[in-house]
């Protein structure tokens, strides 16, 4: 009888097994979601956009894509991707300081390991936006101004990041600042395009603006000039310790089964090598490249978020 048993439980062990193993190889069987972290028609909704139409041309199911704004670069999205189901169907595009740099500095309702991280994506060009009427060309001239004038900046920020950072360089100048929050690339534009701020930071969407001579560029917010703008200096360069990264990430909740997440990497590698996909994010976003892979997300992601916490614990 015991004997009888045994083989009725192995038996169904093995159905089991062989249930579970077909229907991990149907994946994915519904369509996907994409979450990101900024209002349609920003730079960043463009390559979440972008990233879905490619990823359901891969595997073959309809990827739409949620605009959650709010928080500092993605933590309102940050905290509604922490609590989907870890089943692969659901997938985050948002900076990478949401999950490395926030929560050091504000509470969030979610931790850096609820999340695994498939591939870093781009470095969003990103930089400091006036109109171009302002009496000043690059932000040590704004600064210079306001002190001179006794005048307070009006500066719009993204995210806490860049909050900080802006903090930072006005009280070393000495200067007021005012500080409105946006919501994304069009909200920082038109805030500033309108008068509404003096100063504001954002991504890439800012080359279409200035070009078209709706704002000028006073400062490259990266360690680098920004290519299409080579004759703004950086913040380095205008006297500042900053540099502000906008790396862009794929991102999904943590525990995603393992043969779901092999199946997003190996289409995100794929993207990664595709000529195409690639000029999308250099040429048409004018984004920068970055290193694709998990593995390198992993390490990377890891690096920042503890230096940034060092970074935290070390101003308190």
């Amino acid at each position: 009888m015991i004997r009888k048993w045994n083989i009725r439980a192995g038996i169904l062990l093995t159905c089991l097994v062989i249930t579970q193993a077909a229907l991990a190889s149907d994946y994915p069987e519904r369509p996907l979601e994409f979450y990101t972290m900024v209002q349609p028609g920003a730079q960043i909704d463009r390559l979440t956009r972008g990233l879905a139409d490619r990823f359901s041309e891969a595997l073959g199911q309809p990827v739409t894509v949620r605009n959650i704004t709010g928080g500092s670069h993605g933590s309102v999205m940050a905290t509604e991707l922490s609590k989907a189901e870890p089943d692969g169907y659901t997938l985050g595009v948002a900076a990478t300081t949401a999950y490395t740099y926030q929560p050091h500095h504000s509470p969030v309702k979610y931790a850096f390991d609820d999340f695994d991280y498939i591939t870093l994506v781009a470095l969003n060009s990103s930089g400091f936006v006036s109109h171009p009427d302002k009496p000043w060309n690059t932000l040590k001239e704004a600064f210079a101004w306001a002190k001179e004038n006794d005048k307070a900046l009006v500066c719009m920020f993204h995210g806490s990041d860049d909050r900080d950072a802006i903090q930072r360089m006005a009280r070393q100048e000495g200067v007021n600042i005012s500080l409105i929050p946006s919501k994304g690339g069009p909200s920082t534009i038109t805030a500033v395009s309108g008068g509404h701020a003096d100063i504001g930071y954002t991504g890439a969407i800012l080359y279409e603006h200035v070009k078209a001579g709706r704002l000028k560029l006073i400062a490259s917010a990266l360690g680098q000039r920004l290519p299409p703008l080579p004759d703004v200096p950086t913040l380095q360069e205008q006297g500042y310790d900053e540099a502000i990264e906008m790396i862009i990430a794929l991102v999904a909740p943590a525990d995603v089964p393992a043969d779901r997440m092999a199946k997003l990497e190996e289409v995100a590698m794929n993207l990664a090598a595709d000529d195409e996909t690639q000029a999308f994010i250099t040429e048409q976003l004018l984004m920068l490249p970055v290193e694709w892979g998990s593995e390198h997300a992993d390490a990377s992601m890891k690096s920042m978020y503890q230096r940034f916490g060092s970074q935290a614990q070390a101003a308190k």
